[in-house]
This record gives structure tokens, sequence and C-alpha cells, in this order.
């Protein structure tokens, strides 16, 4: 069974829950010091009532911390659903690009916020792990589903970690860490450079980027 678009709405505390094949987390959380989080952090709790896109498997404690600063969590789980492939329809061309239409419909199932829009967004480091085709879509659909001057925090590998590396769950706290916890085993599908990101994010206002710590990158971008 698969989830819809937003496999989970949690309005300050209130749950509705559709069933899913979902992602089991497995090993222990893993503290990392992350400044972008404690700049966006400091972004939420200075909000009201935002409401919050949070991209990736199920985090009771994402929802019940969100939740806690008064703030409604949307989640989505793009990069499994992605890595499933099952989405992809019709005959990729021989770049092994899919078809528009599969592009659209993988969209459509998965970032159809039924006319919501939101003030900040958890992307983690969801567009490592994507198709490269998906990439500008799927930022072309968050642009258009954010308020203006809305956060969208991002995380991005600086080297690739060969064909076993870790997707990682990130849950986080009210300190200057996140928690790492492994989810499944993915290949980091490209490295994107400051330029790259600036290019894909190139309809927001600018992107301002933290010093990479332990191979990965973070960047807070301003709808």
């Amino acid at each position: 069974m698969a989830f819809d678009a937003l496999r989970n709405i949690f309005h300050k505390g209130s749950a509705e829950a559709r069933p899913s094949g979902r992602t089991t987390l497995v090993g222990p959380r893993i503290p990392r010091h992350s400044s972008g989080w404690s700049a966006m952090l400091k972004y939420l709790k200075d909000g009201d009532s935002l409401r919050v896109l949070d991209i990736g498997p199920t985090s009771p404690s994402n929802v019940n911390f969100l939740t806690s600063l008064g703030h409604s969590i949307y989640m989505a789980d793009v990069v499994t659903e992605a890595n499933r492939g099952d989405w992809i329809q019709a005959k990729p061309d021989e770049d092994g690009v899919p078809a528009e239409a599969d592009l659209e419909s993988f969209l459509e199932r998965n970032m159809d916020f039924k006319g919501r829009v939101f003030d900040g967004v958890l992307l983690w480091t969801t567009l490592d792990f994507l198709p490269e085709a998906l990439l500008a879509p799927l930022i072309a659909r968050l642009h258009s589903s954010l308020r203006p001057q809305a956060r969208v925090l991002a995380f991005f590998h600086t080297k690739t970690a060969g064909p076993e590396s870790v997707f990682y769950r990130y849950h986080v706290t009210e300190g200057e860490a996140v928690e790492m916890q492994a989810a499944e085993r993915l290949p980091v599908r490209q490295v994107l450079t400051n330029r790259k990101i600036e290019k894909l994010f190139s309809d927001f206002e600018n992107c301002k980027f933290f010093l990479a710590k332990d191979n990965v990158s973070e960047v807070i971008v301003t709808r």
C-alpha cells in the first residue's frame, strides 16, 4: 500500500493518517551539528501558526516538536517513492530520462498539496537521491507551493559515497543539532555544486550556504 501525495497531515496535535508501505528506520540516532537547522529553528520560533512540509519517512518526534511550536506539519516520503521505480510507465529515452508524462504523474501523486501553501520546507538530502530528471520539476512545484519569504532547508552531499550510500532520516531537536537515523541504502545519484544549486533555485530570492561538514553542505533558500 502506498501513501498519497500528503502521507500524513498533522494539525497542531490532531492527525489524519493514510496506510503505506512505510520505510523502516533502523539503528541509533546520530547527532550532527547543523548551522542550517539552527537558522531554520530561529525562523520557525519567530513565526506564528506556520505550515511546514517535512520531506521524508514519518518522524513522530518531528511532528511532536513542530506542533509544540504551534505549527502544522505535512509529510511526504518522496525519496522512497521515487526509488521504487514503478512510477515510470513509458519507455525512458536513450539517456534513461523518464517521459514528461511520468514526471508529471509522479508529482501529482506525491506532491499534490490540494492548494495548500507552505511557510517552510525541510527538504534534507532529498535532491541527492532523486533521478536528475525529477529535480527541476520538483523545485518548480515547491516554488508554486510556498508563500513569499518562505524558507527551505536543504542538505547536499559534496561527494558520492558509492552505490551503498545510506539515505538518512533527519530528526529535529531543540538545539543546534539534528539526529541522523539510517532509513535504507540508496545511491547518491548526483553531487550538486553550489552553482548548480543556485541554478536549480534560480526562481527563488536567494540561497544562503553554510560551511560543509562531513561531506555534506547545508543551504537555506528563501522564496
